[in-house]
């Protein structure tokens, strides 16, 4: 990557510089990934506990390799961090909106936060500063930002962000393909050079196509899992072993290996609200999107199958029943529509006393929901198991350890993450997902 600072560690002066609007997930990787390429970026967010944490170089998320990019750009003078919209807009040539875009009742996203925002900025930007829509919005949102800025000097384009959590700097830094849609097209070229050092193709097309972009991949992502875990239960039924069957798929170029391993369920923050964003997309342009429905319906279904699964080993009502993992991916703390946090619900509602432990996910706002310091502490005295998350730790739990620590012998390793043979030598009555 070419060197974009002076030999002092101080700015390129020819760079312009960035405002990102909020520190979650994404405004936080665009702003220090950003830093990292040599521009001079300003986050604000309104969180002011956040702020200072950030500003003192300590992650408010658990990421990969986002500690050392942060620590860079605090200490190159290259990232700075305030509570203060407009003292970060005020001299930005561009400024990126990465606020949430939550789902409303109906499964449209919801753009308060976005139309709040804009509105917030206006008056304190430069004359031809431009707007980028990082956020996850519906086809339009462009123009209704363009409506919410009320300013003819300022063009607005849209950057959508294609993010996996665990791994969001990677992705940003190494992406499979940078996407840009706007009618201005200097405007589109100028937000394209920002990326100048990253080797990935650059799309640039129109606005709506650009937003519905983002929202096509993660159905399709949504619909492949789905597959998988509808392929799994086929393979239950007739004596199969889902991976090698997924295995021999994956050698087919046309369809690959990536999103090719059965789970609990799909959730986190992208995957849910953007299939239901989709569904009302095209439910508004007089579209039924039947097919995605099924994705969601297959998705909740696979979720009861979990529970099953347990039940079919033990009496719920009453029983004791460990949880490992609560995360809805490793690598990542956050437990946005986590399937664990899902099956821990329907584990509640069936009477079961359930102790959860995760590697990164000490705090959990669930009724009924005990939280252990270790995987063999929530194990201790439980009728049974479930495995939700796939943290590379409980692979190494001994399974004598944990035949001394348990009450009953039921496992359900919904990641098929353990050694069934090592664990069935103990007397484990153990169950995986789509084999026997």
């Amino acid at each position: 990557m070419a060197d974009t600072t002076a030999t002092d560690g101080t700015p390129d002066p020819g760079r312009e510089p960035i405002a990102v609007i909020g520190a979650g997930y994404v405004g936080l990787t665009t702003a220090v990934c950003l830093a990292h390429l040599g521009h001079r970026v300003a986050c604000a967010d309104v969180d002011a506990d956040k702020v200072r944490r950030l500003s003192a170089g300590e992650p408010t998320i658990h990421e990969a390799g986002l500690p050392v990019l942060l620590k860079e750009g605090l200490d190159a003078g290259r990232l700075r961090f305030t509570t203060d919209p407009a003292d970060a807009v005020a001299d930005a040539a561009f400024v990126y909106l990465c606020v949430p875009t939550p789902s409303a009742p109906d499964g449209s996203a919801d753009l308060t936060h976005l139309r709040r925002a804009a509105v917030a900025i206006s008056p304190h930007l430069r004359s031809g500063a431009i707007v980028v829509n990082k956020s996850t919005v519906p086809v339009g949102s462009t123009r209704l930002v363009e409506q919410a800025l009320a300013r003819g000097d300022i063009p607005v384009v849209s950057n959508p962000e294609f993010l996996r959590e665990g791994t969001a700097i990677t992705d940003f830094l190494e992406p499979d393909r940078v996407v840009i849609g706007a009618e201005d097209q200097a405007a589109a070229g100028r937000v394209a050079s920002l990326y100048l050092g990253v080797r990935a193709p650059i799309m640039v097309t129109d606005p709506a196509s650009a937003e519905t972009t983002k929202y096509a991949a993660n159905a399709f992502l949504a619909t492949k899992l789905s597959f998988v875990n509808a392929v799994a239960a086929v393979c239950e039924a007739v004596g199969a072993d889902v991976n090698d069957v997924l295995l021999a798929m994956g050698y087919d170029h046309r369809i690959g290996h990536e999103f090719m391993r059965p789970g609990p369920g799909w959730g986190g923050s992208c995957l849910p609200k953007d299939t239901r964003a989709l569904i009302r997309i095209a439910e508004d342009a007089g579209y039924d999107f039947s097919l995605l429905r099924g994705v969601i319906a297959v998705n909740e279904e696979q979720l009861d199958r979990v529970v099953a699964k347990i039940a079919d080993g033990v009496e719920l009502d009453g029983a004791r029943v460990a949880v490992w993992g609560l995360a809805f991916k490793a690598g990542t703390d956050d437990t946005r529509d986590s399937p664990a946090l899902a099956i821990v619900r329907r584990l509640r509602a069936a009477g079961a006393t359930v102790t959860a432990y995760d590697p990164q996910v000490r705090v959990v706002d669930l009724e009924g929901l005990a939280i252990a310091g270790s995987a063999l502490e929530a194990a201790r005295g439980a009728d049974a198991l479930v495995v939700a998350t796939e943290w590379d730790e409980f692979k190494w739990v001994d399974p004598d350890e944990l035949a001394a620590a348990m009450t009953g012998r039921r496992i359900v390793d919904a990641r098929n993450l353990l050694d069934r043979a090592a664990l069935r030598r103990r007397g484990f009555d153990y169950v995986g997902i789509g084999r026997s």
